[in-house]
C-alpha cells in the first residue's frame, strides 16, 4: 500500500489504451510506475463505455441481422425477438473479460493501481482523492496524462432527462425500449450508432451538421455508406444545426435552425468530444489546454511543462484506441531515452464500425487530385469474391490508389464485412521501404482461395489493366 508523499519515477493518470501503453513500456524499461484510475475498474472509457461495448453490441446486432436474412433459418426456426437489454448483455461479458485481462497486466508487471481522482498540487506532486474519501499525495519525476475524453454536453441540453442520451449512456441497460431515435451529429460515433440502431429496425433520423458524412474519408466510400444507411431505413439530414430541444414525457423534439423538427422516442447527442482535463488542476501548474479541454502538446507529446506528457483522446484527434496505445508507448520511450521513433504515431488506419465496416489508410482521391499526383484506381467488388459469396456478405470493395509511374501504393480504402481486418494487408505493404511498396506485390503474390484477402489481387490486376 502506498503511503502519502510516496515518490515514483512516473505517474500515469488514466488506464485506457494510452495509459496502459505508457505504463507497460515504462515498467519494462525499469521505471517505478504507479497508475491512477478514477473509475472502479481499469480499462478506461474504451473498455467500459466506448470501443469495446459499442463494437460488441454491433457484432451482436450483425449476428441477429444475418440470422434474420437467412431464409433457411427463418423457415425452420421462425422469427426470434431480441430486446435491446439482451443484446447489451453480450457486451457486458466482453467488458468483464477485458477488465480481468488488463488487471492482470498491471499485477504481473508490478504496476500499482490506485483508484481515485487525481489533481496536480504542483508540477511534481498530485493529490488523489481515493474511494474512501481520503486525500493522498504522490510525487514523480514525470507524469503522463491519459484521462481520455467524454461526450461534449452543451449546457442548454438537459442530459439528466431520461430521453436524452450520449455515447456513454446509450449503452445503459435502463434505456427504454424505443422505436425511433434522433441522432444529432454524423461523425464516427453518430454514423456507427445510426447503423446499429437502423439494423435493429428503429426509425433513425441522422442529423448531420456538415454537407456529407465523414468528409475525411474517400468520397466513393462515404457515398456507399450513405446509400447503405438509407437502405437500413436511416434518414440522413445534411447541413443542419440545432436550435433547441423540446422535452415531452414520451417523446423528444430536436428543433433545427432551418425550421425542421425531429420528434422521436430518444435523442442521441453525438456531436463532438471534450478532453477529460477539467478536474486535473492544470491551470495551477501551467499546463495549457483549449476550449474543448484538449491538452496542448508538442511533437514529443510534452505539454507546456516538459516533464508532464499527455497522450490519447485527451489531446484530441485522431481519437482512436489504436493510436492512443501507440502514443502512450511513444511517451514512455521519450521519458526513458529522451527521444522516440516518429513512426510509432504515423500512418494509422481508420476503422469505422458501421454496417458494413469502413477502414482506410493513406491519401484519398480528393487529396491526390488537389496535390496533382498522377494516380490510378484498382477496385475489387466483394460481390465477385468467392469468400464473400459463401458468407453472404457481398456488399463492399477494396480500393487501391497507386502512382501511375512508380506503381507505389498511395491509399487503401475498404468498405464491407471485415474491412478493419482486411486493410492491414495493405498497411503491411505500404509500410515497406523504398521499392517494396508497389502494386506488383499483390499481382505476383499467391493468396489462399477462397479468402477476402484475394480481393487485393483482383484490385491490383484491375488497376494494372487501366494503365497497360
Amino acid at each position: 500500500m502506498s503511503q502519502n508523499n510516496a515518490r515514483f519515477d512516473a505517474i500515469v493518470i488514466g488506464s485506457g489504451p494510452a495509459g496502459e501503453g505508457a505504463a507497460m513500456q515504462l515498467v519494462k524499461n525499469g521505471k517505478q510506475v504507479v497508475l491512477i484510475e478514477d473509475f472502479q475498474d481499469v480499462g478506461g472509457g474504451c473498455t467500459h463505455w466506448g470501443t469495446i461495448p459499442s463494437k460488441a453490441l454491433r457484432h451482436a446486432v450483425q449476428q441477429l441481422a444475418d440470422y434474420r436474412s437467412q431464409a433457411l433459418f427463418q423457415r425452420n426456426m421462425g422469427y426470434v425477438p431480441v430486446s435491446y437489454p439482451e443484446l447489451l448483455q453480450t457486451a457486458a461479458a466482453v467488458i468483464s473479460e477485458q477488465v480481468s485481462m488488463r488487471r492482470n497486466f498491471y499485477f504481473r508487471n508490478r504496476v500499482e493501481v490506485i483508484h481515485g481522482r487525481a489533481s496536480f498540487l504542483d508540477p511534481h506532486t498530485i493529490e488523489v482523492l481515493t474511494s474512501r474519501g481520503v486525500p493522498e499525495r504522490y510525487g514523480a519525476d514525470h507524469f503522463v496524462i491519459a484521462t481520455g475524453s467524454v461526450p461534449h454536453r452543451p449546457p442548454d441540453v438537459d442530459f439528466s432527462h431520461p430521453l436524452v442520451r450520449d455515447s456513454d449512456t446509450i449503452l445503459s441497460p435502463d434505456m427504454r425500449q424505443a422505436r425511433s431515435v434522433t441522432i444529432y451529429g454524423a461523425g464516427v460515433i453518430g454514423s456507427e450508432y445510426a447503423s446499429i440502431l437502423g439494423s435493429l429496425g428503429l426509425k433513425v433520423d441522422l442529423v448531420n451538421t456538415r454537407d456529407r458524412l465523414l468528409s475525411f474519408l474517400d468520397d466513393e466510400i462515404t457515398d456507399a455508406l450513405s446509400y447503405h444507411l438509407r437502405n437500413q431505413g436511416v434518414v440522413i439530414r445534411n447541413n443542419e444545426a440545432y436550435e433547441r430541444v423540446e422535452y415531452h414525457d414520451d417523446q423528444i423534439t430536436l428543433h433545427c435552425q432551418s425550421g425542421k423538427k425531429f420528434k422521436n422516442d430518444i435523442l442521441l447527442w453525438a456531436n463532438g468530444r471534450t478532453g477529460n482535463s477539467a478536474a486535473l488542476g492544470l491551470d495551477g501548474v501551467g499546463v495549457g489546454y483549449d476550449h474543448r479541454g484538449s491538452v496542448e502538446v508538442n511533437a514529443a507529446l510534452q505539454t507546456t511543462v516538459p516533464h508532464i506528457y499527455a497522450a490519447g483522446d485527451v489531446i484530441g484527434p485522431p481519437g482512436l484506441a489504436s493510436a492512443s496505445y501507440d502514443q502512450g508507448r511513444f511517451v514512455a520511450t521519450h521519458i526513458v531515452s529522451g527521444k522516440a521513433e516518429g513512426n510509432l504515431v504515423r500512418d494509422i488506419p481508420t476503422g469505422i464500425y458501421t454496417n458494413p465496416e469502413i477502414s482506410s489508410l493513406g491519401r484519398t482521391e480528393r487529396e491526390l487530385t488537389e496535390e496533382r499526383v498522377p494516380y490510378e484506381v484498382g477496385r475489387a467488388m466483394f460481390r465477385s469474391i468467392a469468400r464473400a459469396q459463401i458468407t453472404g456478405h457481398t456488399v463492399g470493395m477494396v480500393k487501391i490508389l497507386f502512382h501511375t509511374e512508380t506503381l507505389e501504393i498511395l491509399g487503401i480504402h475498404c468498405f464491407g464485412s471485415q474491412a478493419a481486418e482486411i486493410v492491414h494487408i495493405g498497411q503491411a505493404i505500404m509500410s515497406q521501404k523504398k521499392g517494396g511498396n508497389t502494386l506488383m506485390y499483390f499481382v505476383e503474390t499467391t493468396f489462399n482461395y477462397p479468402t477476402m484477402a484475394e480481393a487485393y489481387r483482383v484490385a491490383a490486376l484491375n488497376g494494372l489493366n487501366r494503365i497497360r
